[in-house]
């Protein structure tokens, strides 16, 4: 299954930072890059998702082991050039639908900023396939934006499903209408509670997150 933003991201794999850099974001940021890390301490890390290594930067010191996976080479490129990484991290090119091909055992996920991307029909598919992943008791940890009027792309339209896009121009200046939807919290903390338990949902100004465990395990 598709998101529909693949060839989207990959043209934009070398702007894509940019969008961390916007003033009003930045005490909301701050607060994430110390958030990240304390949760998934010393834990066994798979990232859906990663991007071009952002946010597995701020993790990547404080956890056991790291497999930072993306469906999208061009941005793994961009994410393993970032830096000099731990011999405990590794980057992957992984489908989001397809997760049961990851080898690896993991008491903990991290998923950025990727339900937006995912239809409200891939939702439930996705999030089953990852606590299919993960051992009983795992940390997962997600964030994505909010919608925030003048920070974020207005919406364009939104289709008969429910799903809203909206239209953005890369440095090259081609155009895109990518679908990105922005849930409430209750939709959230209802998609988590079907999969998951101890879920805790969180806004932020600009960004929301969502934490939980798989069942299963002990706290």
């Amino acid at each position: 299954m598709s998101t529909g933003t693949e060839h989207y991201y990959e043209r934009r794999a070398l702007e894509y930072d940019r969008v961390y850099a916007k003033a009003e974001r930045q005490a909301d940021l701050a607060r994430l890059r110390g958030s990240v890390p304390r949760t998934l301490a010393r834990r066994r890390v798979v990232e859906i998702a990663a991007g071009t290594g952002y946010w597995t930067d701020t993790y990547a010191e404080h956890a056991a082991r790291v497999v930072a996976t993306d469906v999208n080479a061009a941005v793994l490129d961009v994410a393993q050039a970032r830096r000099t990484w731990p011999k405990s991290v590794d980057f992957r090119v992984a489908d989001a639908f397809a997760l049961d091909e990851i080898d690896g055992s993991f008491d903990a996920a991290f998923v950025g900023f990727l339900w937006s991307h995912l239809g409200l029909y891939a939702l439930d598919q996705f999030l089953d396939g990852l606590v299919r992943l993960l051992e009983p008791g795992a940390v997962v940890l997600m964030m994505d934006n909010r919608m925030v009027a003048g920070s974020n792309h207005p919406i364009s339209r939104r289709d008969r499903d429910g799903n809203t896009f909206q239209e953005r121009t890369l440095a090259d200046g081609s155009t895109w209408e990518v679908l990105k939807n922005f849930p409430s919290p209750l939709e959230v903390h209802q998609r988590l509670e079907r999969v998951a338990v101890d879920v805790e949902v969180v806004s932020l100004e600009y960004f929301w997150t969502a934490s939980c465990r798989t069942a299963g395990g002990g706290s």
